[in-house]
């Protein structure tokens, strides 16, 4: 059975992933459940920077296939902020003081066209690093909807879905997500490679 680590101990981050590889004969650990504490500096200037130095840094540590995603909120006229500083704006303030200071950032003038981007960075599979992106589509909404309180799905509305993020179930969520985009992606260079099998 393949052993993956996802360089995360973020609860929807690594259920997102178990959901994917759940009908392949894989193992998707978290790096609680292999009693890894690692705090890496995200220096890097691209999503796919971050994601490597995430992946490499474990790579000393463990000889299992390594998933590293660093993601993020892209807003188009905002020059791509906050891009790779998604999860670091305006830190230790909750969420829902962001989406205020996004709003007042926008304006009424300002488009509101916005799209996620999710990076994965694969290590331990081949003998180098492999990539995939996924993007996920949408607009930025005045106001948050929906239930959720994951990051910024209560105030990105999914052209595709046809709704906010926040407003969809986790499987909705899954088919139109980045992180699911760019999932999907890796386990088709997988199947094609074979070099995953299902159960």
């Amino acid at each position: 059975m393949l052993e993956i680590l996802v360089a995360s101990n973020n609860s929807h981050k690594i259920d997102e992933f178990k959901s994917y590889f759940s009908k392949y004969q894989v193992k998707v650990y978290s790096l609680k459940d292999l009693n890894i504490d690692i705090d890496v500096d995200e220096i890097g200037l691209t999503f796919k920077e971050n994601a490597f130095l995430k992946a490499d840094a474990l790579r000393k540590l463990t000889d299992k296939v390594i998933i590293s995603d660093d993601s993020g909120l892209e807003i188009k006229s905002l020059d791509n902020f906050p891009g790779i500083y998604s999860s670091r704006f305006m830190f230790n303030s909750p969420y829902s003081e962001k989406f205020i200071k996004i709003n007042e950032m926008l304006g009424e003038s300002k488009s509101r066209e916005c799209r996620f981007n999710s990076t994965l960075c694969v290590i331990n599979l081949l003998k180098e690093p492999i990539y995939f992106v996924g993007y996920a589509y949408g607009e930025i909404l005045k106001e948050p909807r929906g239930n959720s309180s994951f990051g910024y799905d209560p105030i990105f509305y999914s052209i595709e879905a046809k709704k906010s993020f926040a407003e969809l179930d986790i499987e909705d969520k899954n088919k139109v997500s980045h992180r699911g985009k760019a999932i999907k992606k890796l386990i088709e260079f997988m199947e094609d490679n074979d070099l995953l099998y299902e159960i």
